[in-house]
């Protein structure tokens, strides 16, 4: 092995991804343009969706998502703790206030069961985040959605290409939003994309993303076949995708599904090599319903004890060994703006207090070999020897 440091994750981009960059920037047509339009079908195609609308990020289209349902600030958004910041961030600066609901300490999802006690009159939207490429089990929460006449926003930033009964995410209920930052599956560098069946929803992320103007053609109003006449009918943001972004996703999209096949490979070899390690609990697939996860993050939870030592130590050793392990996530009630905030405390949500003072996500990339795994694996090995030995 080399001595250069391994990342948990990066993306991969080959020579024929460059050179469509290079030949975008050739082009004249950087900002959003014809490749944007290109990528937004084979999105839609790919995903099955009635309407796919790429974004600067994903949390763009968490915000405009929730924005098109015209919150106010009385209501609420339940989400799940145990999620990146994004998720509760876009709730507060859609206008609303984030409740949280612990998560299934196995799957690290959420469930119907978690999510119904936490419904009140004010409850406008659930928004469940399909965590690390597992699906979360969807029916009973749209079933609970249906019930008390509540939208589900579905955080999907890590499960593009995941399915849940035999369906992709994007291809059904009501709103989706997936995330091409370059540590997920796919990269578009930044960006993210918008699914929705919601034809007046998809019409005002449309509006939203690019400053208000009520035209979906804005973007080429300085062509020769646009006209530079319009009208803002809401104050809007700027959160349109660039071409060089879609760029990108133009050759990282029909390279998914290999991406996923491989990324599935080296977790189910961590599985079974790791399966029998005292110092680890491993992630756990559900088994009561259908589904196809696609392993953005590999992400057992330390056992402190048998570890000898706490999850930061361990990552700090690791590091030490020029090897990358991830950190995902914190929990978000006890971050200092939404205790301040809501007067959230230590102690509200367990499973998720439990599962972030101990996870990690162990590198996992498509271009991974088995060599490099199993020096992951024989690393994390000697770590946990030395702490033996040290004892």
């Amino acid at each position: 092995m080399t001595n250069e440091f391994l990342p948990f994750s990066k993306p991969t981009i080959d020579q024929a991804t460059i050179d469509e960059v290079v030949s975008c920037l050739k082009s004249g047509w950087i900002t959003t343009g014809p490749r944007v339009q290109k990528f937004a079908s084979m999105l839609k195609e790919y995903l099955g969706a009635k309407h796919a609308l790429p974004l600067l990020s994903g949390t763009a289209g968490l915000q405009l998502s929730l924005m098109s349902l015209n919150l106010k600030p009385e209501d609420e958004v339940i989400v799940p703790a145990f999620t990146f910041i994004a998720s509760a961030n876009t709730v507060v600066h859609a206008g609303a206030k984030p409740v949280f609901v612990d998560v299934d300490l196995a799957t690290r999802n959420i469930t119907a069961e978690l999510i119904e006690p936490a419904i009140t009159k004010k409850t406008r939207a659930i928004m469940p985040v399909h965590f690390a490429g597992l699906s979360v089990d969807l029916d009973p929460i749209y079933a609970l959605a249906k019930k008390y006449n509540l939208r589900v926003i579905e955080d999907a930033a890590q499960a593009i290409g995941a399915t849940y009964k035999n369906k992709k995410i994007g291809s059904f209920g009501d709103t989706q939003v997936f995330s091409f930052h370059p540590n997920k599956n796919m990269t578009t560098g930044e960006g993210g994309c918008v699914t929705t069946s919601d034809d007046e929803l998809a019409h005002q992320v449309e509006i939203l993303r690019f400053h208000g103007i009520d035209r979906t053609d804005a973007w080429n109003r300085f062509s020769k076949s646009g006209s530079q006449h319009y009208d803002v009918s809401v104050a809007g943001f700027k959160y349109n995708m660039m071409d060089i972004q879609a760029a990108l996703g133009l050759h990282q999209l029909p390279k998914l599904d290999e991406f996923n096949q491989r990324r599935t490979q080296l977790a189910c070899r961590y599985l079974e090599k790791l399966k029998n390690w005292p110092q680890f609990d491993l992630p756990e697939d559900p088994t009561h319903y259908a589904h196809v996860h696609i392993w953005h993050l590999f992400n057992p939870l330390l056992n402190l004890e048998q570890a000898r030592m706490t999850r930061d130590i361990f990552l700090e050793k690791m590091k030490d060994k020029n090897i990358g392990i991830g950190f995902h996530y914190d929990a978000v009630h006890l971050f200092s703006y939404y205790q301040k905030t809501f007067g959230y405390e230590a102690g509200d949500f367990p499973n998720t207090e439990n599962i972030a003072s101990r996870i990690m996500s162990l590198p996992l990339f498509p271009t991974m070999t088995e060599s490099i795994q199993d020096h992951v694996i024989d690393t994390m090995q000697t770590v946990f020897e030395e702490a033996l030995m040290h004892a």
